[in-house]
């Protein structure tokens, strides 16, 4: 096939594209720089240039395509404060996407979280999130449209990815709370410990937009979760450790001066199941998990 990816030169787009490569897949990557642009097609990727906000580069490449998988969100903008303004960018790149591909049946793969999923029990991949005023369920309801436009005839599916995306070069919430601890001197966790967040390894979520790509059935909520719950704690006190920090519990009121914006995060306890996605796709995660992979070390080793 020939799939479009927003997100290609990103952290899980630049694994996403040598899986899409490696299966005999062509790839069309969306380049907002000269440097992704160049490391794109250095990996043998038609170049498309544009970001996010090219409404109409979207559009046509999208329809031009056999498939697509859009990865790309303002991530720098969302926690900046302006998680709106990210959120409503992504739903447009959404309707744009699906109304490219409306009456065609070809695949449609968004990109989004499991947070919003219901707490106090582990979430399946039947279960619906919760759609209120919060700025964090704005990107639920895009994925709720992104689903719908399986009536449309679009064979949509979405990935709903854990918060902890580990591996080589990640830079998002594991290093942050590694920064945080070496600024503070102490690793931090909330109360008792009851927290906890799903996990995954960059390099088994990519096969999954993959499989996701070839044969999800459209209106597919699919599970990217390769841990089902890392205790916040248990991660606390591996990066202590690795940093030669104490390991100390913090009052929930004291998070948001301390964690910044990863504070709403710290009391999550998120419990998600990934059963019915590894039945429907045959998907079998296999990469280390994130305790294992913070082990390794290089999440201390490259970071000053």
């Amino acid at each position: 096939m020939r799939i479009f990816v927003t997100g290609a030169s990103g952290f899980i787009g630049s694994v996403v594209v040598p899986e899409l490569l490696d299966a005999g897949h062509q790839v069309v990557g969306l380049a907002r720089s000269d440097a992704s642009a160049a490391a794109l097609t250095d990996t043998g990727v038609e170049v498309v240039r544009g970001t996010i906000d090219d409404i109409e580069v979207l559009r046509d490449a999208s329809a031009a395509s056999d498939g697509v998988i859009h990865l790309a969100f303002k991530g720098d903008v969302a926690f900046s404060g302006d998680y709106q303004g990210a959120a409503d960018a992504d739903r447009r790149v959404v309707d744009t996407i699906g109304d490219a591909l409306a009456g065609t049946d070809r695949p449609f793969v968004l990109a989004s979280g499991v947070i919003g999923l219901p707490s106090g029990r582990v979430a399946t991949e039947l279960d619906m999130p919760t759609i209120d005023d919060s700025p964090f369920a704005i990107r639920s309801a895009t994925a709720q449209a992104a689903l719908a436009f399986a009536s449309r005839g679009v064979r949509s599916s979405v990935v709903r990815v854990s918060p902890t995306v580990h591996g080589e070069g990640d830079y998002a919430w594991v290093p942050t709370l590694i920064s945080i601890a070496r600024a503070k001197g102490f690793s931090g966790y909330l109360g008792d410990g009851p927290h906890h967040w799903p996990a995954v390894h960059r390099l088994d979520i990519a096969r999954l937009f993959r499989l996701a790509v070839e044969k999800a059935p459209a209106g597919s909520a699919l599970h990217g979760v390769a841990e089902e719950a890392v205790s916040l704690r248990d991660i606390a006190e591996v990066i202590g450790r690795h940093l030669d920090v104490p390991m100390t519990s913090m009052a929930p009121e004291a998070a948001p001066e301390h964690f910044g914006w990863l504070s709403p995060f710290m009391s999550l306890d998120a419990r998600v199941s990934n059963t019915l996605t590894r039945e429907l796709l045959d998907w079998q995660p296999t990469r280390p998990g994130l305790l294992e992979d913070l082990e390794k070390g290089h999440y201390f080793h490259s970071r000053a």
